[in-house]
């Protein structure tokens, strides 16, 4: 962790009404219920604690798809991680604004530049990306409702194995707008928040990655974490070769794929088919990609499981059995239907074991990093901020 250079707090936005609506519908806090497979405990959040001084302290998970933020005001906000720039004059005033995030920026983008700034975890290397990231971060900022006295501590997550190549990047889009930053794995986060800190394996599935981290009751190393890229993005890639090859006259985009993913995925038995409404010559048909959605979905586990078992096997062997029942799933990728069972009834080839996939897949993550934003000690926040 390193003292940020520039002592500023996050600039306030002006925030269009289409950007305001959009962070109505995508900011949304309520809880979800837990999916649970075979009778594994679940483990209680932390409790969100009212700020007492003129500190700040907020979590941010920065994700290749979603980016969510939370504070220690009680404000918890997500935004898709999209920024994008009108393309011309015209297109500004049409927008009436000089930059748009998440959904506002998605359905307004042939009038955008439109930046996903972030691949497979990774900020993409060009400097209007880099800038994406720092506006990205300034608007969670906003999103929190950071005061103007107030001076900002904040956790970022990010995937486990690009943590030492993002973390200057990071620091460098952050650093006008908090005082004081530390970067740690995104599933270490998750894990944190939850209070799963001992003898479990956390897995984070998001859309640019998989990652997966060891807790045994001590900060992790690197060598507890791993990371793999056959993510949402990747089924995204696969439903669309499926599509096209099953459908080969049919227009669709990466996006409108991503958009029946997220409806209708799904991994074994799927509960009904999955059709779809598709453009064809200018009309519209409906299509069947049921087994197209099963293939792609279920191209990840393979790699998930094989990495797991990697990971169990790493443990001191007394506790081995312990761990394969305390098998922790997050992420957006948790949420596709039966994943965690698939997932669960390939480990039990090989003894017993259980899989739950964590309450709250798109605030695990920033819940976490506040959680261990409130608990650092002080003393341990000065020494993070020496430059590394």
């Amino acid at each position: 962790m390193a003292m940020a250079k520039k002592k500023k707090t996050s600039p306030k936005r002006k925030t269009s009404s289409t950007a305001k609506s959009s962070a109505a519908k995508t900011g949304s806090a309520k809880k979800s219920t837990a999916k649970k497979s075979s009778g594994a405990a679940r483990a209680k959040p932390a409790t969100t604690i009212r700020p007492t001084t003129n500190i700040l302290r907020v979590g941010i998970d920065l994700g290749t798809s979603r980016s969510a933020v939370s504070a220690n005001n009680g404000k918890r906000e997500w935004v898709e991680s999209y920024v994008g720039w009108p393309k011309d004059f015209i297109a500004e005033k049409v927008l009436g604004e000089p930059i748009l995030f998440g959904r506002a920026a998605l359905e307004n983008r042939l009038s955008l530049d439109l930046y996903r700034p972030l691949e497979q975890g990774v900020i993409k290397e060009s400097t209007r990306n880099e800038e994406a990231v720092r506006e990205l971060i300034a608007h969670m900022l906003d999103l929190a409702e950071v005061r103007e006295s107030q001076r900002v501590y904040a956790v970022v997550g990010v995937p486990s194995e690009s943590l030492r190549a993002n973390k200057m990047a990071i620091k460098r889009a952050a650093q006008d707008f908090v005082h004081s930053l530390m970067v740690v794995s995104e599933p270490f986060s998750a894990a944190y928040g939850m209070q799963v800190l001992n003898n479990a394996i956390i897995i984070d599935m998001g859309a640019g990655t998989v990652d997966f981290c060891i807790m045994h009751g001590s900060m992790p190393k690197d060598d507890d974490q791993r990371t793999i890229v056959t993510a949402g993005d990747y089924i995204d890639q696969q439903l669309f070769n499926l599509m096209k090859e099953k459908y080969p006259e049919s227009d669709f985009n990466m996006n409108m794929v991503r958009q029946y993913k997220e409806r209708f995925s799904f991994v074994g038995k799927p509960k009904g088919k999955v059709e779809v409404e598709v453009p064809v010559g200018g009309r519209i048909m409906v299509h069947d990609i049921t087994d197209e959605m099963r293939r792609a979905c279920e191209s990840v586990v393979p790699g998930i499981v094989e990495n797991t078992m990697e990971l169990i096997a790493r443990f001191d062997p007394e506790y081995q059995a312990i761990v394969r029942e305390n098998i922790l799933l997050c992420g957006g990728g948790s949420q596709i239907h039966g994943l965690a069972k698939v997932i669960e009834e390939a480990l039990q080839e090989d003894g017993p074991c259980s899989v739950t996939v964590m309450e709250d897949p798109i605030f695990a993550g920033s819940d976490g990093a506040l959680a261990l934003a409130q608990d650092m000690p002080e003393k341990y926040w000065q020494d993070l901020m020496v430059e590394e």
